[in-house]
């Protein structure tokens, strides 16, 4: 994977794998493609069963990003989300994502 790729921080990899995005308050920066890239080059690459999004510090997901989280379920890898901020927690409940996602509130 080239450095240029890079979108996520990886907080840890293995079964369990933690990704975030550095503290970013608004993620619209975000290149998707990249995004789902480096994801399922780590989720290959440790054989991930669990893959934890920390939204630490995030206040506002794009759409693109929604729908990469709820196509991510299809890699039969359970996804987390730790740590929503109240706005995305309204987001992920108004598009029904925390029904098929976990939310978590967890210390990183």
């Amino acid at each position: 994977m080239a450095a240029h790729s890079q979108i996520l921080d990886v907080y840890q990899t293995g079964a369990l794998t933690v990704v975030g995005f550095g503290g970013q308050e608004v993620l619209d920066q975000v290149n998707i493609a990249a995004c789902r890239e480096q994801v399922l080059e780590l989720v290959a690459a440790h054989h991930t069963e669990t893959l934890a999004f920390d939204l630490t510090g995030v206040k506002f997901i794009p759409s693109g990003l929604l729908g990469l989280l709820a196509s991510l379920r299809n890699q039969n890898v359970k996804i987390q989300i730790y740590n929503p901020s109240p706005d995305v927690r309204d987001v992920l409940e108004v598009t029904h994502l925390n029904q098929v996602l976990e939310i978590c509130q967890v210390d990183i």
